[in-house]
């Protein structure tokens, strides 16, 4: 009897009948963790449901997508209700998700929440501790796995961008077990021996538990306790790890990561010709300057006539002398006018003027001025000044009052 031969799709068609044929496969609600959850741009959800026995891909249309009143996110603990089906294309069998309600938090994510905000507290994400990048690095270390896409990409960027840099790859493990010992032990070498200027450590994108050796404490410490500045670029744009908290810089992907290290050699051309540019225009107009300046001075007489100057400077030496001799003469005649002034006010206060005017001075024994009669006594000597001259005296009695 001859065995009949059938098509892949032949197989799978029937595949998807049986599935879709199971009564108990019809209409089923699914306890699991969700994983390498993402969003099309058709609008589509697309994610893994694992236990600790194995894992369920699952889809979830837009429309129904959009009923959704929460975020998922990987790590999470849900329940999805749904159909099971085959995709003949592919031939492999999915839950087509029509509902999806959170149950808890997943194990994986509690973790990483528990150290984060362990970590946080600590101060290993304190902003003070962040060291910036240099501006022009030599050599650029890279931990990360040496046969990935990531390492590719970072090494792709660096070249075209920055060829003046020398990279350095340390290859490391980047998932699975032993991957955090690895990652760790490669940050301290790099920095511990200076092998670069920066340190770049990251892998590209996977699910959380791909990501998880990023989140471990000994990756985390690791990179705070380097003196080297650190790039953490893990995964896509979503994901997030503990390493990218303390690191230096955070990347949002590995590509990313090479971009920040290493400035551009385009825009770096284009500066050094902007300030050729404006160097060379700035010395132009200088020596436009000098040569109008020169261009001046050599028109002047004096560049004609060497000795017009010294001519010049005697005129000029005339002219100051004759203005000193006068300023001198009038500073004289106003201290003349004042003098006499002041000889004339003090003349008006002499008391010789007084007595030239009848009155007389007189003075005891011992030239004391007399100005009461309770100044002698009878007997006394004195000497009386007159106007013109004067005369010894003697008291033969004090009068108290003078008829006028």
């Amino acid at each position: 009897m001859e065995q009949r031969i059938i098509t892949v799709s032949e197989v799978n068609q029937v595949v998807k009948l049986l599935l879709e044929n199971e009564p108990l496969l019809r209409n089923l609600s699914v306890r699991g963790e969700l994983s390498n959850y993402k969003i099309h741009s058709t609008g589509n959800h697309f994610f893994t449901l694992k236990d600790a026995g194995g894992a369920l891909q699952c889809v979830m249309f837009k429309g129904a997508a959009g009923k959704i009143r929460f975020r998922p996110e990987n790590g999470m603990k849900v329940v999805a209700t749904g159909r099971i089906s085959a995709f003949p294309r592919d031939g492999v069998y999915q839950l087509y998700c029509d509902a999806l309600i959170p149950e808890g938090t997943g194990d994986l994510a509690l973790a990483f929440e528990q150290l984060k905000a362990r970590l946080h507290a600590e101060g290993l994400f304190d902003p003070s501790h962040k060291k910036p990048l240099p501006r022009y690095p030599q050599r650029i270390a890279l931990v990360t796995s040496g046969t990935g896409a990531a390492v590719r990409d970072m090494i792709r960027i660096l070249r075209r961008r920055y060829p003046l840099a020398k990279v350095i790859v340390l290859p490391v493990r980047v998932q699975g077990a032993g991957a955090a010992a690895e990652i760790a032990g490669a940050i301290r070498y790099a920095d511990h021996w200076h092998i670069g200027d920066v340190i770049i450590t990251g892998r590209g994108g996977g699910s959380m538990e791909d990501l998880w050796a990023f989140n471990e404490e000994r990756v985390a410490r690791a990179i705070y306790a380097c003196q080297t500045p650190v790039i953490s670029a893990v995964g896509h744009e979503p994901d997030v790890t503990i390493s990218d908290f303390v690191a230096d810089v955070r990347a949002s992907t590995p590509s990313n990561a090479a971009e920040i290290a290493v400035p551009d050699q385009v825009e770096l051309r284009r500066l050094l010709r902007d300030r050729q540019a404006r160097m060379e225009g700035s010395e132009t107009a200088r020596l436009e300057t000098l040569r109008q300046r020169l261009t001046e001075l050599a028109g002047k007489r004096v560049m004609r006539d060497q000795m017009a100057y010294v001519q010049d400077q005697r005129m000029e030496l005339v002219h100051l002398q004759k203005r000193l001799g006068d300023l001198a003469s009038a500073l004289l005649a106003r201290k003349r006018q004042r003098f006499a002034a002041l000889a004339a006010s003090l003349d008006a206060m002499s008391p010789l003027k007084v007595l030239g005017r009848g009155y007389a001075m007189a003075r005891g024994a011992d030239g004391t001025i007399l100005k009461s009669w309770r100044d002698v006594t009878p007997g006394d000597a004195v000497q009386v000044t007159l106007g013109e001259g004067g005369f010894a005296a003697t008291v033969v009695e004090p009068i108290k009052e003078v008829d006028a």
